[in-house]
C-alpha cells in the first residue's frame, strides 16, 4: 500500500530558451527555441511523484494572475489536485528564466520566487493537518524560510518522515537538519552546507559524515554524470546513474527527488529507493522541459523491464 506524501515549495513558470551555446556577460545568442511551461522545485518534484504513481498533495502558491492559471491547468491536466494552490493578491507568481546549451544539454537558471516567497502563518495551520496524516513530508527552499521551518517542525512533532532538498542552498539551522530524515543535495549544495568540494564520491563520502555530525542520519548526494551517493546509517553505497540519451537536464534533480518519495512511500528502504528514483531522473533528461518531462509510472516500469532490473 502507498503512503500520503506531501509536498511542499515553489510553483514557478518556466520561460526556457535553446540555443547552440550559452551566453557569456555580456554576449546575446540568437536562440532556436522558447517554451513556455510549469516549473519551481516543488511542484516538479510533486508533479513526478504524483505521475510515479504516488499519493501527493502539492501544497504551494501562485499569484492571481495569468501566470497562476497555468499552474492549476496543468495540474487540473494531469488530474492532481489543486486543493492547496494558494493564491496571493498581492505578489506575483514565481518565474524562472532557463537558457539551455542544445550541445551540451546544460542549463542556467535564474528564479524570481514572487508569491512563493509570501506563504503565511494562515497558509501553515490550514496545512498542519495535511501534513500531520501524512507518511513522508517533501520539501526544498523556493519559498520563504520560516514556512519551510514550520511546516519540518509539524512534520517532526507528527512522526512524519522529513525529506529535504536543499535547493537553491542556502544556510539551514543545525536545529532544523536534526529533524530532518533525509537530506538530499547535489554536489554544489553539498559543498556549500559542508564546506567541502565535492568532486568525487569520497568527497562525497565527507560532506555526508559533515550532516550526519548535525543529526542527519540519511544522506543522499547527487553527482551529476557519476551518479549517486547514499548513506544510511553506518551503511554506504554509489548508485551508478543509468545510461541514457540526455536533450535536456533541466529538471533531473526534481524528478530524482519526486521518485524517492514515491519509493519510500511504498516502503522500500533507502538504497532501493534511490535506485527507483536514478530511473525517475534518468528518464526525465530524455524529454524537453521539466514538469512536462516527468516520466509515468508506465515508462518508468517499461524501462526497468527493459534493462532487466526490476525496482
Amino acid at each position: 500500500m502507498t503512503g500520503k506524501i506531501t509536498v511542499f515549495g515553489g510553483f514557478v513558470v518556466d520561460l526556457a530558451s535553446r540555443a547552440d551555446h550559452l551566453p557569456v556577460p555580456g554576449e546575446s545568442v540568437l536562440g532556436s527555441s522558447f517554451t513556455m511551461g510549469p516549473g519551481g522545485k516543488g511542484s516538479n518534484q510533486g508533479v513526478a511523484a504524483h505521475l510515479a504513481g504516488a499519493d501527493v498533495t502539492m501544497v504551494t502558491k501562485v499569484g492571481n494572475d495569468l501566470f497562476g492559471k497555468v499552474a492549476l491547468d496543468f495540474y487540473r491536466q494531469i488530474q492532481m489536485s489543486a486543493d492547496f494552490v494558494f493564491i496571493d493578491e498581492q505578489k506575483e507568481t514565481g518565474t524562472a528564466i532557463i537558457m539551455v546549451d542544445e550541445q551540451t544539454a546544460q542549463n542556467q537558471i535564474l528564479i524570481v520566487p514572487g508569491a512563493n516567497g509570501n506563504i503565511t502563518d494562515t497558509d501553515i495551520e490550514q496545512i498542519e493537518p495535511v501534513i500531520a496524516r501524512s507518511d513522508v513530508l517533501l520539501v526544498q527552499l523556493e519559498v520563504n524560510p520560516d514556512a519551510n521551518w514550520k511546516c519540518i517542525d509539524i512534520a517532526h512533532k507528527n512522526g512524519v518522515q522529513v525529506v529535504l532538498n536543499p535547493a537553491p542552498a542556502q544556510e539551514i539551522p543545525d536545529e532544523i537538519l536534526a529533524k530532518v530524515d533525509i537530506l538530499t543535495p547535489n554536489e554544489v549544495e553539498a559543498a556549500a552546507l559542508s564546506g567541502i568540494k565535492v568532486l568525487t564520491p569520497d568527497d562525497a563520502k565527507n560532506a555526508a559524515k559533515v550532516f550526519h555530525s548535525k543529526g542527519v542520519d540519511h544522506i543522499i548526494i547527487t553527482l551529476g554524470e557519476l551518479g549517486a551517493f547514499v548513506k544510511s546509517g553506518d551503511k554506504s553505497a554509489m548508485i551508478e546513474r543509468r545510461m541514457v540519451k540526455a536533450i535536456d537536464t533541466t529538471g533531473a534533480g526534481d524528478a530524482f527527488n519526486g521518485g524517492l518519495v514515491t519509493a519510500l512511500a511504498e516502503g522500500r528502504d533507502l538504497f532501493e529507493a534511490a535506485e527507483f528514483a536514478n530511473v525517475v531522473g534518468a528518464l526525465s533528461v530524455t524529454k524537453v522541459g521539466a514538469a512536462r518531462a516527468m516520466p509515468t509510472r508506465a515508462e518508468i516500469d517499461a524501462f526497468n523491464r527493459d534493462t532487466q532490473q526490476g525496482l
